[in-house]
């Protein structure tokens, strides 16, 4: 029966520990990508504040008011959702990574553990083959259970981003659609 050798043990702990790090520095990256975007997002609120306030200081009646109201609407809208979707997207990389590399290392850990499985039949004593037959049996299903995991787990991801995607065009239509429906109440 083999046995793992000191040299073998520290590889792996070096393995995971860059793995750690690795990981460590995505998740800072997607951290700084959501502050950089808040921070735009905060200027430009500012700025459009500090413009719609002018405008709206400068109406002459409730006309006008309404107008300028509905013409911020959309713009508005749509500026929500490009946030939404700059944040679902810096989540969904830094997600994507995360799993990368868990897939990565699960695929490591399957090989190690179906080496080790394959010595220790290529050991087992005679009359074991019962055993041995048990153990691969359970290895099989156990392989099938995650890949079919995986699986179901990519389609939800995927059915979240439809829907994501779904919800934020339906934002903007509606916005949209409300302009028309203000200018014909002015126009009346």
């Amino acid at each position: 029966m083999s046995y793992l050798t000191p040299e073998q043990v520290m590889a792996a702990q070096k393995a995971n520990v860059e793995t750690l790090f690795g990981l460590t520095h995505k998740a800072f990256e997607g951290v700084e990508k959501l502050v950089e975007l808040n921070l735009q997002a905060a200027k430009l609120v500012m700025t459009e504040a500090a413009d719609t306030t002018r405008a709206a200081l400068g109406v002459k009646d409730a006309q006008e008011l309404m107008a300028l109201q509905q013409a911020l609407m959309q713009p508005a809208a749509e500026k929500a959702v490009a946030y939404s979707r700059n944040v679902y997207e810096i989540a969904t990389t830094t997600n994507e990574e995360f799993v990368r590399v868990a897939e990565t290392q699960f695929a490591d850990l399957q090989k190690s553990f179906t080496s080790a499985v394959d010595s220790m039949v290529k050991n087992a004593p005679a009359g074991s083959e019962t055993a041995v037959g048990f153990v691969k049996s359970a290895m099989a299903a156990a392989n099938n259970a995650i890949e079919s995991a995986q699986k179901v787990a990519k389609q939800a991801a995927d059915v979240a981003d439809a829907n994501f995607q779904a919800v934020a065009g339906s934002v903007v239509k509606v916005a949209a659609a409300q302009q028309p429906k203000a200018r014909a109440r002015r126009a009346a």
